[in-house]
């Protein structure tokens, strides 16, 4: 079956055979604080409100060109080194992605061993996980300024999630600033009421009349004060105006001719006739050219206009202050201003079609040789060049899944689905298949399963494999018709998957698997024997803990228990050494640890281990049947012999759900009769309580310690109202509780909390 694990909820699934990676670096870029350049007036008054401010959560809302990143820089400035900065980008959409660059930010300010990086290589990122990170981050003591700027490029619902439940449980002494163009989905109405806000907006950024004469003083103006006080009203004191004044007046425009719009309201024709017919023909080509990247180096330009000497034309334009914004401290990294990319983009479109699709193909081959896998996604997708974003796909899918970025592939797949004529289509549609069953999202595993068998072709895939190795490794893994099926199904794919596919091991494991289903049990000890030593070979550790739990059955049904106890324990010692208590091929060697502890009467190691299995138990599905009934099975007895019938008939009922939708898996299905007949002999039954909790119960128990409401937590888990409204009244009465506060303090009581 498959090593894979992601996330979901507060339980992680990867889809790779590998150990968990760290995420990939972060660039300074995105780390420092934006420089003060010449002409740049202090903010004194702002800044000074900031510095005094004790509210927790500061937020800097306004339409481009008000100055907001430049008055965070002039903070954090004065801050020093206590203040850390990330310029959010479009990759933050994906929860994994922006905490690795928060967790980068506060690196320096880390006491030695500090656990944030080991935290995000051993999970993704998620709501369920925030109180992790704020535990990690609290290790960080004495005052902390973090500053989340441009975050009108974050749009994901699981992001803004996040970051609002870590705004909410910031630790002692902290503070978190927000900057965005666009209104921030926080719970504002809560941090009003608790007094712990501090709301910056057009109305405090404009500038004053005192401000204005300031910038035309530093631009070598001499104006009289009334007439810097009659452009200040006539652009409204918003400062990206008053800046393309003072360049206006500069090249030889007087004061009284200007004529500039006030907040958002920008003229283009102004912009076009002051700005870029002032520079050169080629100059403007380059800028138009250019503008469709979020971030420039003269490397990439030179790749996207197809010459040389883009680094001398970046620094030449950001010397004459043509709203070219250095992006670093070495010169390399570059971006256009919001106001000048939008005039640019405007001139974009009415360049031919085929030249702009080109410019996107030669930045998204750039990035690819680069090793910059997102932008040259993002631009084959702009390119719409299907073929090329489904070869990118596939080859660094599984790599960005097992760094926890599960909402990057997600978006990959969603972006995919409505391109479904790309050449390797069907093998994202298995991956994809994959992918959701180890969400526990059964409904759309089945979807991208059904796309995987709609079109039969044997295309040769990057690594060497087929398409057809591929489609059967999937229907080997889904095991829908019985042990033999699901045999043939291995073998097939083991024909098609190139002799370095990292999913050999799980086929000679599904084999084995299959012989077990039989009884047959001299054959599965040998394929999982095999199966181990290619894992071991392989590096595939989580791989590696389920095949021993699965050696530790074989071991046990022969009555070899000496040999039993050392594969359990191997698998055990994996599991906690490697952190993978949330791996979704963790689930049945927690399981059987519990029983086999139980059994022994060593009950506090029992009870600890089936907590960490019951975590588990949403990612179980008829989708991956086999282990998720062998780990429910091994759970249930586990419950019976800590004398719990609640949750015995709980997990024996999920796993009686799995059969119901995969009735041929062999054995299994007599084990799970038996269990049920020795469950019925049971007549006394304790209080009902959080084991007896359904798999969808424990899905939504999470987010019952976050801000989310009822509504929330429906659209957060893609379920209607009314089945949220009625798991939560369920698991209240399991509880014995009446509100949502005593179901927390009752879920964190009995060790659930997250």
């Amino acid at each position: 079956m498959p090593q894979e694990t992601g996330v979901s909820g507060s339980t992680a699934t990867r889809l790779d055979p590998h150990p968990p990676q760290q995420p990939a670096p972060v660039g300074e870029r995105r780390l420092s604080v934006p420089q003060s350049r010449s002409g740049i007036v202090e903010r004194c008054d702002l800044v000074a409100a900031l510095l005094a401010s004790t509210a927790t959560v500061i937020t800097a809302v306004a339409p481009p060109g008000y100055g907001k990143t430049t008055m965070l820089a002039q903070w954090a400035e004065r801050l020093g080194d206590r203040a850390c900065w990330v310029t959010c980008e479009d990759a933050d959409n994906d929860p994994t992605t922006l905490w690795a660059a928060i967790v980068a930010a506060l690196q320096r300010l880390a006491p030695p061993g500090w656990a944030g990086p080991e935290l995000l290589a051993h999970t993704g990122v998620d709501l369920a996980a925030v109180p992790a990170l704020v535990a990690a981050v609290s290790a960080i003591r004495g005052r902390v300024v973090l500053v989340l700027d441009q975050l009108e490029a974050v749009r994901s619902r699981e992001s803004w999630a996040a970051l609002a439940e870590f705004a909410l449980r910031l630790p002692p002494g902290w503070q978190v600033a927000f900057g965005s163009r666009e209104p921030l989905p926080l719970p504002v109405s809560r941090l009003r009421m608790q007094e712990t806000v501090l709301e910056i907006g057009v109305d405090r950024l404009a500038m004053t009349s005192a401000e204005a004469r300031e910038l035309f003083a530093g631009a070598g103006l001499a104006l009289t004060d009334a007439e810097a006080d009659d452009l200040a009203r006539r652009t409204e004191g918003w400062p990206a105006g008053l800046y393309l004044a003072s360049l206006a007046m500069r090249a030889g425009v007087p004061a009284a001719d200007l004529m500039v719009a006030g907040g958002d309201r920008l003229m283009r024709d102004y912009l076009r006739s002051e700005l870029l017919d002032r520079v050169a023909a080629s100059d403007r080509e380059f800028l138009v050219q250019t503008s469709i990247l979020d971030q420039l180096s003269g490397p990439l330009c030179d790749a996207v206009v197809g010459r040389t000497g883009s680094t001398r034309v970046l620094e030449q334009l950001e010397a004459r202050n043509l709203l070219v914004v250095p992006l670093d401290r070495r010169g390399e990294w570059y971006r256009y201003h919001h106001l000048l990319r939008d005039l640019l983009q405007s001139e974009l479109r009415n360049l031919d079609p085929d030249s702009v699709r080109e410019a996107h193909l030669r930045a998204a081959a750039w990035h690819t040789a680069n090793g910059r896998v997102g932008s040259a996604i993002r631009h084959a997708q702009l390119a719409e060049d299907a073929d090329q974003v489904a070869g990118i796909v596939l080859t660094e899918m599984q790599p960005l899944w097992v760094s926890g970025r599960v909402e990057t592939v997600r978006a990959w797949m969603d972006w995919l689905s409505r391109h479904p004529t790309s050449r390797y289509y069907t093998a994202i549609a298995a991956h994809a298949a994959l992918i959701f069953a180890l969400l526990g999202r059964s409904g759309d595993a089945e979807r991208w399963g059904a796309a995987a068998d709609t079109r039969l072709t044997d295309t040769v895939l990057p690594d060497g494999s087929t398409e057809a190795g591929t489609r059967a490794y999937l229907h080997a893994i889904l095991a829908r018709s019985g042990p033999a099926a699901t045999r043939r199904d291995a073998f097939a794919a083991l024909d098609g998957l190139s002799p370095v596919s990292p999913y050999r091991p799980t086929m000679h494991h599904t084999i084995a698997l299959s012989y077990l289903l039989e009884g047959d049990l001299d054959r599965a000890e040998a394929g999982f024997a095999e199966a181990h030593d290619l894992a071991v070979a392989a590096g595939a550790r989580p791989l590696v803990a389920m095949v021993l739990a699965e050696r530790h059955l074989v071991a046990r049904a022969r009555g070899d228990l000496l040999a039993a106890d050392q594969h359990l324990e191997a698998a055990v010692k994996i599991v906690e050494s490697e952190r993978l208590e949330s791996f979704w091929t963790s689930a049945l060697v927690l399981a059987a640890a519990a029983r086999s502890s139980a059994a022994r009467g060593e009950m506090p190691a029992a009870r600890s281990h089936v907590r960490q299995a019951a975590h588990l138990r949403p990612l179980l599905t008829h989708m991956l049947p086999v282990v998720s009934v062998q780990a429910l099975l091994e759970l249930t007895q586990a419950y019976v012999d800590l004398v719990d019938p609640a949750g015995a008939r709980a997990a024996l009922q999920q796993a009686g759900e799995i059969l119901l939708r995969r009735p041929g898996v062999g054995s299994l299905a007599a084990d799970a009769q038996r269990l049920g007949a020795r469950l019925g002999q049971i007549t006394k039954s304790p209080p009902v309580g959080a084991s007896s909790l359904t798999a969808a119960e424990l899905r939504l128990l999470p987010l019952l310690p976050t801000h989310l409401s009822f509504p929330q937590m429906a659209d957060q888990l893609a379920l209607s109202r009314n089945t949220v409204k009625t798991q939560v009244a369920s698991l209240y009465r399991k509880f014995g509780v009446s509100s949502r506060r005593e179901a927390v303090e009752r879920i964190t009581q009995i060790g659930f909390s997250v």
